[in-house]
């Protein structure tokens, strides 16, 4: 499930991790254990497959500290995944896109 989130989670950390806490070859302790809370959130995220991007969920699933963690990775790594990996953050920016275009559009219709 989320798979595609999970990826470029993973990748958004890898990125922060290794510019931040110069880990030797891995995650650094403090890296790790955010990424396999956000993996567990993913998993258990209520919206499964039709999960918008965390910037607009409606939901706020994580505990405070791991949500100011997440948010310091993703605004850091966030433009570095235009040049690292940048089809996934174009897939990700277009999910995003799209969600956001149905919801205007959903509630253009609703106010008819």
């Amino acid at each position: 499930m989320n798979e595609g989130e999970k990826k470029v989670v993973d990748k958004m950390i890898a990125i922060y991790c290794r510019a931040n806490h110069k880990p030797a070859l891995e995650l650094c302790e403090e890296c790790i254990v955010l990424k396999n809370y956000a993996m567990k959130r993913l998993e258990n995220c209520p919206f499964g497959e039709d999960k918008p991007t965390c910037g607009s969920c409606p939901v706020h699933c994580y505990k405070s500290d791991m949500r100011l963690k997440i948010k310091e990775v993703m605004r850091f790594a966030g433009p570095r995944m235009l040049l690292r990996h940048p089809i996934d953050a174009v897939r990700h920016f277009y999910k995003e896109y799209r969600r956001s275009r149905l919801a205007s559009v959903n509630e253009k219709s609703f106010r008819k």
